[in-house]
């Protein structure tokens, strides 16, 4: 972690802002908007990606008075509660650990967001921009919960997985951070290097519910 922010350069990360270069999802060459469009009303499992959201991973001591600067940048309070998250308008905070925290919001405003940081936050605290390392998969659906349960060991029970929850756990043999969003939908946080071997295993595990995509 940094004592200081004086020494960091900060550079626009977001795609085409100004090297006229192509953003494209982990997705992008599966051809996702090819196969949505299918009618989705007989579908246990509906998937989508949010492939170009920008993520910032902040640590800092939960006791640290930069706690306080951090949540007036984010405009939400930081989830200090194990497994929690919190959400303001189009902007996520994920508790990762006890000092550790995955914000997400649009590719468009990480950059802004970083620069609020590099210049307002002078303490003991790390700032890492891994936007081109992540991809966010929506999935909702009746049987959502029958397809998370062949892949991941958590126990996904409403009353031991509310909405709201968040854990980094085992996914099929990879890894992601699961969020449940609603009664019948989550979010999958992945690491760019897993985007393909868990969107097949996603299909693989939905075979008998029905799988759905949209763009």
């Amino acid at each position: 972690m940094s004592d200081t922010n004086s020494a960091v350069a900060i550079m626009n990360q977001v795609p085409g802002s100004n090297d006229g270069v192509r953003a494209e999802s982990p997705l992008h060459h599966i051809g996702l908007a090819e196969i949505a469009g299918l009618s989705t009303d007989d579908a246990g499992v509906v998937f989508s990606e949010e492939g170009l959201l920008g993520h910032l991973t902040f640590r800092c001591e939960p006791t640290s008075p930069l706690i306080a600067v951090a949540q007036s940048i984010l405009g939400v309070a930081l989830p200090l509660s194990p497994l929690t998250s919190a959400e303001q308008g189009d902007l996520v905070v994920r508790w990762i650990a006890p000092d550790e925290w995955l914000i997400s919001l649009p590719n468009e405003q990480v950059f802004d967001l970083e620069t609020r940081f590099r210049a307002e936050m002078n303490g003991h605290h790390s700032l890492v921009n891994g936007s081109g390392g992540m991809t966010v998969y929506k999935i909702r659906g009746k049987h959502v919960v029958d397809m998370l349960k062949k892949s991941t060991p958590v126990d996904l029970h409403d009353s031991e997985f509310p909405v709201g929850k968040v854990v980094s756990t085992v996914f099929a043999k990879a890894g992601a951070v699961i969020r449940r969003t609603g009664e019948s939908e989550f979010e999958l946080v992945v690491r760019r290097s897993y985007a393909d071997y868990i969107w097949l295993w996603i299909q693989d595990a939905s075979q008998e519910y029905g799988l759905a995509v949209e763009a």
